[in-house]
């Protein structure tokens, strides 16, 4: 049997990986009849949604979908989720929801209705719940002791038909998580645990959930009316320093399209919260950037996000007439396009036509992407509009501009209006790994100086852990040194530690 799934680094007990000649063939144990669509909920993209707004954790903000650029014969998807992580929000840090369903939807043939689903559950662990930490001490692997909470995942694979299952299978089992980059005196090779938390398999198939620098650039001062009409003020990545919550997940190509023959599939990722009755309701949905945000009003935001893209026709007229144009309109005197809008019906809802529409397809708001474009030697970030069609619209690289991209098309760049509108910020503010899971590294939540004593490159290490547990229950003298070093890395910096804690715990045993 072949594993599916391997851990990249080292070894982890507990780690129980399926076959993917199994799954590839659909031999998955028949489910039943079991209606797939989540519950009717009574409420994505960065705080898009009022109720999905006061509730992170399961706030979807933003999906990726491309032809992996170093393995083109596999298809790579990234969602993320908690938007605005500061990086230094501890010592509650940030964790995946144990009650959520983490969805991501294939719809393979352009009906509307998902045909295969990815779900992700986590399961949090607490080794030591006597301390506030998250981390008791330097982590040096995924199975460090003194990382003191962890999370876990399974990955469930769900085929459907008309809306009910027809099958489910286990994909993974209990893979590891890569935990917040709380700093380098906690975590002093977060790179380390980043590769740990990789699962790969000999099929070409790898899976990675965990925290990441936020991939989405933009100015987000659009919503201070539109820049507040004076267009000389952008240009500032709203984004920067921030991290989210990343899953990405990258299979063979053939796994998910329907043929070679029709190699267009639609995505979009899913939110479920489970409810105090146990019964799970869709809480956040999204497809491409910046709909629910800036195509959807106010009185339709939370119904979006608890639908389905089979009844996406309740908000046609937000795409036909949409009120972006009309804002821009009154701002800058730049005259909207002729409604209805039918150019965005093709951009948002079908595909666009000889490049990512499916045939007899059925409009519904869908991340498009035609896996049979290879990938582009050399990116341009305003992708189909500037003739790369590995790019925005055709599903969505980490480095497409969709901002500049969405606001052009918006005004009327399909119909004859020309425009160079944009936010003038045209990159991330970190570089994008080449290879999977292409997303950067987080920001970590220390950046300031190093401590007195210490240089560039030592091993910093905390020495509150050795603290809450001394060498000796009796302790020491007044010129006790506790001293980190460096042995695992092999590094020659040492950080010195004072006397106060030895003095403290000598005064509270004496008597008054």
């Amino acid at each position: 049997m072949t594993p599916l799934f391997s851990r990249s680094g080292s070894g982890r007990k507990g780690l129980i990986p399926l076959i993917c000649g199994a799954l590839a063939a659909g031999g998955l144990a028949a489910a039943g009849t079991a209606a797939l669509a989540p519950g009717a909920a009574s409420a994505s993209s960065h705080r898009e949604a009022p109720l999905i707004s006061g509730t992170p954790q399961y706030d979807n903000t933003d999906l990726y979908a491309f032809v992996s650029p170093d393995k083109p014969d596999t298809t790579t998807i990234v969602a993320n989720w908690i938007p605005f992580e500061d990086p230094a929000g501890g010592p509650n840090f940030y964790t995946f929801a144990d009650d959520a369903q983490y969805d991501i939807h294939i719809d393979s043939n352009g009906d509307a209705q998902d045909d295969l689903t990815f779900r992700y559950t986590f399961k949090t662990h607490t080794k030591n719940g006597n301390t506030f930490l998250y981390n008791t001490g330097p982590v040096t692997s995924l199975d460090d002791p003194d990382l003191n909470v962890t999370q876990t995942y399974d990955i469930e694979v769900i085929r459907s038909k008309n809306h009910h299952v027809v099958s489910k299978s286990k994909m993974v089992r209990n893979a590891p998580v890569a935990p917040s980059n709380v700093g380098k005196a906690s975590m002093p090779q977060y790179a380390k645990l980043r590769e740990q938390a990789i699962q790969k398999s000999a099929s070409g198939a790898a899976t990675f959930a965990g925290q990441a620098d936020d991939p989405f650039f933009l100015d987000l001062r659009v919503f201070d009316l539109l820049y507040g009409g004076n267009l000389s003020e952008v240009g500032r990545d709203t984004l920067k320093g921030y991290n989210v919550n990343t899953i990405a997940l990258q299979v063979p190509t053939s796994l998910i399209r329907e043929s070679a023959d029709q190699p267009v599939v639609g995505i979009w990722s899913t939110t479920q919260r489970r409810n105090a009755q146990g019964y799970f309701s869709q809480v956040s949905r999204l497809g491409n950037p910046l709909v629910n945000e800036v195509v959807n009003p106010q009185k339709d935001k939370d119904r979006f996000n608890a639908s389905q893209p089979a009844y996406d026709a309740q908000f046609l007229k937000n795409v036909t007439n949409p009120e972006l144009p009309k804002l821009v309109e009154g701002i800058y005197k730049i005259k909207a396009p002729a409604e209805p809008r039918n150019d965005l019906v093709d951009v948002f809802l079908k595909g666009v036509k000889g490049l990512n529409q499916p045939p007899n397809v059925k409009p519904s708001e869908q991340l498009r992407l035609n896996t049979s474009i290879k990938p582009a030697m050399h990116p341009k970030r305003l992708g189909v509009l500037d003739g790369d069609n590995a790019g925005f619209p055709n599903g969505r690289r980490l480095t497409d501009d969709v901002v500049d991209e969405a606001l052009q098309v918006v005004e009327g760049e399909l119909v004859g209006s020309k425009n160079d509108l944009g936010d003038a910020v045209d990159k991330n503010d970190k570089k994008f790994e080449k290879y999977f899971p292409y997303v950067a590294e987080p920001t970590a939540g220390s950046r300031g100086k190093l401590a007195k004593g210490t240089t560039a490159g030592a091993d910093v290490r905390s020495a509150l852990g050795d603290a809450l547990q001394p060498a000796s229950a009796s302790g020491g003298t007044d010129n006790t040194v506790l001293i980190a070093g460096s042995a695992a890395a092999g590094a020659a910096g040492v950080l010195l530690i004072g006397t106060a804690f030895g003095w403290w715990r000598r005064r509270m045993q004496r008597p008054y």
